[in-house]
């Protein structure tokens, strides 16, 4: 096996373990030696996204008539949603020691955790933002700012903590009203 083959092997297994397969089994490969003189030079690649939410962008816009609704029907449900985020981030960091790539997924996906449990819960004409602080639990301090337009009437947020020994987190879910 040459140094050529060496490489284009290590790449596209390292192609593999970042979401992108090879358009061709690597048994399979085929090359085009029609074009080159010094022999193989191509391989096709056919790269994907394994990330919840990647297709939202194909969905035909749905056009709707205007409902004239200035206020909301119900209130944004604040102590459910701050349980919702309590479950979800016990439930997901128990047991969990801090690595920071782990933990650098983790915020992703206990995110879209939340944000999905809260949109399950059908809550009508509001936005839903979640974010999620994960770090490393030693003797520092941390604040967290966030801005927005905001109408103080009826947005609103919810938040809640967790702690083990070696982590803490921070999840955060804002409510706002979209007219």
């Amino acid at each position: 096996m040459g140094d050529h083959d060496k490489a284009r092997d290590k790449a596209a297994r390292l192609l593999k373990k970042q979401g992108s397969m090879s358009s061709l089994a690597s048994t399979d490969i085929r090359h085009d030696n029609r074009h080159h003189k010094h022999g193989p030079s191509s391989m096709s690649t056919v790269s994907f996204m394994d990330e919840p939410g990647h297709e939202d962008h194909f969905k035909p816009q749905v056009k709707q008539e205007n409902t004239y609704q200035l206020e909301p029907r119900k209130k944004f449900p604040s102590s459910k949603v701050k349980h919702i985020i309590h479950d979800v981030l016990e439930s997901y960091l128990a047991e969990e020691k801090y690595e920071p790539e782990l933990c650098r997924q983790m915020s992703k996906t206990i995110s879209e955790v939340i944000k999905a449990r809260v949109k399950e819960m059908m809550i009508p004409r509001f936005k839903v933002i979640c974010l999620v602080h994960i770090g490393q639990l030693s003797s520092q301090g941390l604040r967290v700012g966030s801005r927005c337009l905001w109408d103080d009437k009826y947005d609103t947020f919810s938040t809640s903590e967790f702690r083990n020994r070696s982590i803490f987190a921070i999840g955060s879910v804002y409510g706002v009203y979209y007219e």
